[in-house]
C-alpha cells in the first residue's frame, strides 16, 4: 500500500502486474460491450493460482472469470505506450476500486458476488457441454490420477491421457463443428489441460502421430493464474 499517495499518478502497475476478475455487476459489460468473450478466459475450481491478497498459491474453490493477459503479461486492455486503459470508462468494477493507497474499497468490491460461465453463457447447448467437460475433467480427479501414478503407474497415466483428449476433442468440437471463436474456448472451458496439467509437475508432448505424451516438468509460473 502506498500510504503516501492519495492520487493515481498512472504508473500503471495495478494494470501490468495482474488482471481482474469479473464481479456480477460486470455483466452488462460482457452482455453489451465493450469487454468480449474472447477477451476473457475461467480459472475453475481446483486450479493452482497466486493468491494477490494473501500472497501465495492456493487451490481455488470456485470458478473465477478473469480478463486475458496482453503479450507483456498485463492487462489486455492496457495501452502501454498511452499509459492507460483502453476501456477506461467501462472498465471492471475491481479496476474501478482499485487505488494503491487504500484497499479498502477495492476488498468491498472483491468479496462481493463473483461472476461465472453461466451468468455469460444462455446457449442450452453451450451449458450442456461445459456441464460435460466438468464433469470429465474436473481438476480434482486430474490430481487425483498424477497422485496415483506412483503406485498405479501406466494405470493413471492413461487416465489422465483419457483426460487431456476429453478436454482436447470437446475444443476442437465446439470449433469445428457449432462455429465457435477458438478464442472463446478458455471461458468456455478453461484454460487447456494440455497447458495447465504443468502445476502438477507433468508435461505434455503432442506426438507426430497426434497422440500425446507425458513427461515430468518442473511446475512453471506462467500458467498459474492470479486472483
Amino acid at each position: 500500500m502506498e500510504a503516501h499517495r492519495s492520487h493515481c499518478i498512472r504508473c500503471g502497475e495495478c494494470c501490468q502486474r495482474s488482471t481482474p476478475s469479473l464481479q456480477v455487476e460486470d455483466m452488462p459489460k460482457v452482455m453489451k460491450g465493450p469487454i468480449r468473450r474472447s477477451d476473457l478466459y475461467t480459472v475453475r475450481a481446483g486450479e493452482i493460482v497466486w493468491d494477490n491478497i494473501q500472497c501465495r498459491l492456493k487451490k481455488t474453490e470456485g470458478e473465477i472469470v478473469k480478463i486475458r493477459e496482453g503479450e507483456t503479461g498485463g492487462c489486455t486492455f492496457y495501452d502501454e505506450a498511452g499509459r492507460r486503459c483502453a476501456i477506461y470508462a467501462h472498465r471492471p468494477v475491481q479496476c474501478a476500486a482499485m487505488t494503491c493507497w487504500d484497499h479498502t474499497e477495492f476488498m468491498r468490491v472483491f468479496n462481493g458476488p463473483k461472476a461465472s460461465r453461466t451468468d455469460l453463457i444462455r446457449d442450452r447447448n453451450l451449458l450442456r457441454l461445459m456441464m460435460a467437460h466438468e464433469e470429465k475433467c474436473p481438476y480434482v480427479e486430474l490430481e487425483g490420477h498424477v497422485r496415483a501414478i506412483q503406485e498405479s503407474g501406466e494405470r493413471a497415466v492413461e487416465a489422465i491421457l483419457g483426460l487431456l483428449k476429453f478436454d482436447h476433442d470437446i475444443r476442437l468440437l465446439s470449433s469445428r463443428r457449432l462455429n465457435l471463436n477458438p478464442d472463446e474456448l478458455d471461458l468456455l472451458y478453461g484454460r487447456p489441460l494440455t497447458e495447465t496439467i504443468v502445476m502438477f509437475g507433468l508435461k505434455v508432448v503432442r506426438r507426430t502421430d497426434g497422440l500425446f505424451f507425458l513427461t515430468m516438468s518442473a511446475p512453471s509460473s506462467q500458467t498459474v493464474s492470479d486472483t
